[in-house]
């Protein structure tokens, strides 16, 4: 069985979630299901660790990041051995790419 690690900014991310649905879409049902929705997804990760398909099938950018498609969300993780490292959790609309990897085309400047 893997071992799973929350990172401080997927468990931020999953507050963001949890805050947005509760308060802006005065919600405060559908905010716990989604969370426990998602947090009942990861747990599959225990199993079945490459469940998600690597970020990199879907993206020319070269990542260990694999991801889960939970509802609206995308869950990004990696894999080392038998640990599970969950980093983010972006809604899918969301420039992932950008928030994960920052701009790759932008030229650095002097």
């Amino acid at each position: 069985m893997n071992k799973l690690y929350y990172s401080p900014e997927f468990l931020n991310d999953l507050d963001e979630i949890w805050e947005y649905i509760f308060e802006s879409l005065q919600n405060p049902a559908a905010a716990q299901n989604t969370v426990n929705d998602i947090l009942d997804s990861l747990e599959k990760l225990q199993d079945f660790s490459e469940m998600g398909p690597p970020l990199s099938s879907v993206t020319e950018i070269e990542t260990d990041y694999r991801f889960l498609v939970c509802g609206n969300y995308l869950v990004f993780y990696r894999v080392k051995g038998e640990d599970v490292y969950i980093d983010r959790i972006l809604y899918g609309r969301r420039d992932y790419l950008r928030i994960l990897f920052g701009n790759p085309f932008e030229k650095p400047t002097k």
